[in-house]
């Protein structure tokens, strides 16, 4: 089983998109304390966020979380 990568692959995108975490909350009408969480690997975002983070940084499944 392949380790997964999301914490380090979603602050990497986010700062690549000059995106701060309130930009991405809001995009994803989440609280900013939750993209910094799933950043500090605290917790993981839902199926369904995850898929708009796809969407968002325009990657798939596989590269966010690999």
């Amino acid at each position: 089983m392949k380790e997964v990568h999301f914490a380090e692959n979603l602050k990497s995108l986010r700062s690549s998109a000059g995106m701060t975490q309130k930009q991405l909350a809001k995009l994803l009408d989440v609280d900013q304390r939750t993209v910094s969480a799933w950043e500090k690997q605290v917790c993981q975002p839902s199926f369904e966020l995850l898929a708009k983070l796809c969407d968002i940084f325009d990657e798939t499944f596989d590269g966010l979380l690999s």
